[in-house]
């Protein structure tokens, strides 16, 4: 019996090769077959993105139910969230980006604190109870002397002025490293959102190669009832099959995973099942100069304004040093009753003070040389946040140029070309002039050629986020 259904095979291959090279000897004859396999695939189930046909009859092996989930799958859902949609809800339920509102908030209290006078000390004392006999005498409360004493310290060299100062500028970091920090999120988001765009286009590829081959299989199956090919040639295509079922099965997997990755950024519990996204998942060609989105950065990016800010508030902080060198009085009044003063009529006195220290040894020359110190590293940052700006921009740039380079070639006639040979290969192969193996080739490198385009395409995307990361706001959609 092998040997039968090894010469069943032989034979069907040889005299496939035979038609096919008789075919090839005859020019109208090869016209004939191109332009019916032309014809075939104008019939064909919907393979390149974009088109449409009629659909196929159902394989007799994929029950009607589970072709229709397959569908609902690929099909949008009605809520489905736009990009700015998302980036709406982000920004209103996003953990992190919450609490770091709340930061900014502290900050502008500590504006508060840092602007307040300081508090007068009042101090009463008592002195000049008898507190035993003399002279057999005893009157304890006779030379009492009751004393109420005010103090106020009086902060020379604006102070408080250049306290609040600080503190503001302070505020000013914290609100651009938020923004700092709204932007490394966003890009996250982002990146979530062209994933879960992605997955979804590939599960609609993995879906419609499935029912094209559901197509291809009862084509041969009539074949084989028809007797022009053999069991072993129909077992390996239905085996075949394997591969677009383990496709569609991944794309699901990985589609409920960005699903699940853009749930948590948005902090949302949603069911996975009733959640989903729509946007264009497509690349543009158009792109502005580069030198045009280096001037933006250098105009948007909130990290290069956060280090501006530092060295601003380094300079704040080493006036306020120099200020705390200096001397601030303490002033003090104070009410005296029945002193025991010289003057037996000073009954009611009145007293007052001045209290200056001596800045002999502290004059507070560490924290001068430090915040000196300090201006030069904030203005080495900005330079290297200057740096950094650039690199970002240009590698960024780059990475989009050369994507835009690689997916034209697809767009203009890789995709084209993967369904036309596919579709010539198959008619051929099931009118005996193309063998298995060419038409089971052909039917990988059209997958290769579509998964590839779709890859590309979230590169693009991908590469487009990390330029919007890299100048600090939304150039490229």
């Amino acid at each position: 019996m092998l040997n039968e259904a090894m010469s069943e095979k032989t034979g069907s291959w040889v005299e496939g090769r035979a038609r096919w090279g008789a075919a090839c000897r005859t020019p109208a004859r090869v016209l004939a077959m191109i332009l019916a396999g032309a014809f075939f695939s104008s019939l064909s189930v919907p393979s390149a993105r974009g088109q449409q046909s009629p659909s196929p009859s159902p394989a007799p092996n994929v029950p009607a139910a589970e072709r229709e989930q397959q569908k609902q799958q690929t099909s949008t859902n009605p809520g489905a969230l736009s990009w700015e949609q998302v980036r709406a809800k982000f920004a209103a339920a996003n953990a992190t980006l919450l609490a770091g509102e709340i930061g900014i908030d502290e900050s502008r209290a500590m504006e508060i604190t840092a602007y307040l006078r300081p508090n007068p000390t009042f101090t009463l004392s008592t002195d000049g109870t008898q507190i035993s006999r003399y002279q057999g005498v005893w009157r304890p409360f006779a030379g009492t002397q009751i004393s109420p004493n005010v103090n106020y310290l009086h902060e020379r060299q604006h102070k408080r002025e250049l306290r609040l100062e600080s503190a503001q500028k302070a505020t000013g970091i914290a609100v651009a490293g938020q923004a700092d920090l709204e932007r490394n999120l966003l890009f996250s988001l982002r990146m979530a959102f062209v994933q879960t765009l992605q997955q979804k286009a590939v599960l609609e590829l993995a879906n419609e190669n499935l029912v094209y081959y559901d197509h291809v299989l009862d084509v041969n199956r009539d074949r084989y009832k028809a007797g022009a090919i053999a069991q072993v040639d129909l077992d390996r295509l239905e085996l075949q099959r394997v591969q677009y079922e383990s496709d569609l099965q991944t794309a699901e997997v990985n589609l409920r995973t960005a699903k699940i990755q853009l749930l948590a950024l948005l902090n949302d519990r949603t069911p996975v099942e009733l959640f989903d996204v729509i946007g264009p998942y497509d690349f543009s060609t158009q792109m502005a100069p580069l030198e045009e989105f280096r001037e933006t950065a250098m105009a948007a990016r909130p990290d290069l304004k956060e280090a501006v800010e530092a060295i601003d508030k380094a300079q704040t902080d080493h006036k306020l040093a120099v200020a705390n060198g200096s001397t601030d009085p303490t002033l003090g009044v104070w009410y005296t009753h029945n002193p025991s003063f010289n003057n037996p009529f000073a009954h009611e006195t009145l007293g007052a003070s001045v209290s200056i220290p001596l800045r002999i040894f502290d004059r507070n020359q560490g924290e001068k040389q430090r915040t000196q110190l300090d201006i030069t590293r904030s203005e080495k940052l900005r330079d290297a946040a200057v740096t950094q700006v650039f690199s970002d921009v240009d590698s960024a740039y780059a990475m989009v140029a050369s994507t835009v380079i690689l997916l034209q070639p697809y767009k203009d006639h890789y995709l084209q070309q993967a369904l036309r040979v596919r579709d010539t290969i198959a008619f051929s192969y099931q009118h005996g002039a193309a063998s298995l193996l060419d038409f089971l080739n052909a039917e990988s490198d059209y997958r290769s050629v579509q998964v590839n385009y779709l890859n590309l395409v979230g590169s693009y995307l991908a590469a487009a986020g990390q330029l919007n990361q890299a100048v600090g706001r939304e150039v490229l959609q």
